[in-house]
């Protein structure tokens, strides 16, 4: 199968997205481009081309400019799950419930994935995601109120977390 790629600017970075004919395949951001073909290409174990304004990337690149404009509360973006599996998978589709401009943490989320006791194991799948920003891990916080880590950025998580509240307002 052949995997395509589009690079999408945001106000945080370029958004490195993959894309098989069944959807979003990973999204990365806010690191170095490059960086970010080369290790999503190694995990999907094939090579990227590049996307040539195929509808799918041109329909997330509206959402992204929605989203970072406050407009988007949820990406409707069909997903491509081929790189999230069991629990992981159910945890990130329990984040995906999480509603905008709040948080859960991650011992609720792994209750509403249905293993209460997994607060750990969700925070490998938020660690790992392949779709940030479109599967919100940056709303997933600890238990005791501080919002740790997001990719090793934590003033990007703030970031992100601040944007999505500050458009409720």
């Amino acid at each position: 199968m052949t995997f395509r790629f589009a690079l999408l600017p945001t106000p945080i970075g370029d958004a490195v997205c993959a894309f098989s004919d069944d959807g979003l395949v990973a999204l990365r951001v806010g690191s170095d481009p490059e960086w970010a073909i080369e290790a999503v290409s190694r995990e999907l174990r094939g090579a990227l081309v590049a996307d040539r304004g195929s509808a799918a990337a041109d329909a997330l690149a509206g959402e992204l400019e929605a989203y970072f404009e406050g407009e988007l509360r949820a990406f409707e973006t069909r997903l491509d799950w081929r790189l999230a599996t069991g629990f992981a998978r159910d945890a990130l589709e329990a984040v995906r419930e999480i509603p905008y401009g709040t948080t859960a943490s991650y011992g609720e989320v792994a209750a509403m994935a249905g293993r209460p006791r997994a607060a750990r194991a969700v925070g490998t799948a938020c660690r790992t995601t392949p779709f940030s920003l479109v599967v919100p891990v940056h709303r997933v916080i600890r238990s005791d109120g501080t919002i740790g880590g997001y990719g090793g950025d934590e003033e990007l998580k703030r970031h992100l977390i601040d944007l999505e509240r500050d458009a409720l307002v």
